[in-house]
């Protein structure tokens, strides 16, 4: 009989299982023999398919590179409707203060262009506490339970805060990792940051990265927010946009 996939030299084998999709090596190939899913769960394999997709890390941080694989192929915003292109779709009113939260346009009245081109609208809050939230399912979005409680990834938050150049104002950010029956596993809370009247309205990022967790972690709950601080009526509170939640690899 003709020799086998067996006989080929490692090496060799190990380009031909690079060429086939992710998810099929790990639900499929690692249960053909002893050899393939020692290949599979080896560093070798995973190794090759980042450098043939051009993701790259330091050799050194490399503990688990199918991990490594998988998150950077999975790396977005999760949060949605992140720069209100949809009104205030996904967004959970927590507090709704003076005349609510407002949509507006880049830049905005006495505001400056955001540092993106890709940014076209902020959320602004009105002339008493404003804040909205955003509720992230882990394991919906992909992130399974023993890479959440094995691997614990990086969990990186990032907000963009402003204010108009002839008002003063108020933010705040709060994001908590919650259990599956939302306990809280870690937050992150800022400072009030006081934004003075007469300010040159330019736009503040603000972020956080949540690292060594702990086991548990199955939800991420991002919420912000503010207010004037001469009580006008209307929408001269804090302007936020492109707020973000990544889990990182």
């Amino acid at each position: 009989p003709a020799p086998g996939m067996e006989s080929l030299p490692e090496a060799v084998l190990i380009r031909i299982l690079a060429s086939i999709p992710a998810v099929e090596l790990v639900l499929v190939c690692r249960l053909v023999c002893c050899q393939w899913k020692n290949l599979v769960d080896g560093a070798a394999l995973w190794i090759l398919k980042c450098q043939q997709e051009g993701l790259t890390r330091a050799e050194s941080d490399a503990e688990n590179w199918q991990n490594f694989y998988f998150l950077s192929k999975k790396r977005k915003n999760l949060i949605k409707n992140p720069c209100g292109e949809e009104d205030l779709e996904h967004w959970g009113e927590v507090e709704s203060g003076g005349d609510g939260w407002k949509i507006e346009e880049l830049p905005g009245d006495f505001g400056k262009e955001f540092p993106s081109e890709e940014v076209h609208k902020y959320f602004v809050t009105s002339y008493e506490w404003c804040r909205k939230a955003q509720v992230i399912d882990l394991k919906a979005e992909g992130y399974w339970e023993e890479l959440m409680d094995t691997t614990q990834p990086r969990i990186m938050v990032r907000d963009w805060y402003a204010g108009r150049s002839d008002a003063g104002c108020l933010y705040e950010l709060c994001v908590r990792l919650l259990s599956e029956n939302e306990d809280v596993l870690a937050e992150y809370k800022s400072e009030t940051v006081t934004i003075p009247q007469d300010n040159d309205a330019s736009w503040t990022e603000i972020s956080h990265t949540f690292s060594n967790y702990g086991p548990g972690v199955r939800f991420v709950r991002f919420e912000h927010g503010g207010q004037d601080t001469l009580f006008w009526k209307g929408w001269y509170g804090v302007r936020v946009t492109n707020s973000s939640v990544t889990v990182e690899p």
